[in-house]
């Protein structure tokens, strides 16, 4: 599956941001061969499984310029990367607790001519600053996961939604969400925006600061 998935449903892109898109698979075949940070399986479909997977936080969240998102977990750079690309104008902080990850997204980023990423080997609580928004894709249960970034959102909220958490992942929720006692938390089908089969049972689970 090539690039043309995003620009379907995407389709306001610069020839900038296009560009950058292409680049990708080239980039992670390159790296994933040194470093391993996507199964083989999924390098083939990434534009499916981790490229428009990822912008599915964009279709429930358009980030606004100035604003400053931290990704938490980011592995190779998702949801991170495709959503630096696509909102240019917004601030993305990646950070991974294992370093050869982090060396994959600053790489990848810069090899991309992306200036609206820094990448951190650390853990989330290790990271320091506010940030309007902390996105993820499914490192843990969302009870575990709360506690990390507890703390580190701006007060000033401008956006279709409070400053909150935006959490990538699929299955039932519903056990999960009662168990981790958060409040206002609110789900997205990513079917709702994609047609493929693999969206199916995907969510942004949202919840705002608490």
């Amino acid at each position: 599956m090539t690039s043309d998935i995003i620009y379907h449903y995407f389709p306001g892109l610069s020839t900038a941001q296009k560009e950058q898109f292409d680049k990708l698979e080239e980039l992670y075949i390159l790296w994933n061969a040194q470093i391993n940070v996507i199964s083989r399986k999924d390098i083939e479909s990434l534009y499916l499984r981790h490229v428009l997977h990822s912008l599915g936080i964009a279709k429930v969240m358009p980030f606004l310029p100035g604003e400053k998102v931290l990704d938490v977990g980011t592995g190779g750079g998702f949801p991170g990367i495709p959503l630096a690309i696509l909102f240019p104008e917004t601030t993305f902080h990646l950070v991974d607790s294992i370093g050869k990850k982090i060396k994959v997204v600053n790489e990848i980023s810069k090899a991309a001519g992306l200036t609206n990423i820094k990448a951190s080997h650390a853990r989330a609580e290790q990271i320091d600053g506010k940030f309007h928004f902390i996105v993820s894709r499914a490192v843990t249960r969302l009870g575990d996961f709360y506690p990390w970034i507890r703390g580190k959102f701006e007060t000033k909220s401008g956006n279709v939604l409070p400053n909150g958490v935006l959490y990538l992942k699929g299955g039932d929720l519903e056990e999960e969400i009662k168990e981790s006692r958060l409040k206002q938390v609110k789900l997205f089908s990513l079917s709702s925006y994609f047609s493929e089969d693999f969206f199916e049972t995907k969510f942004v689970v949202y919840f705002p600061a608490q």
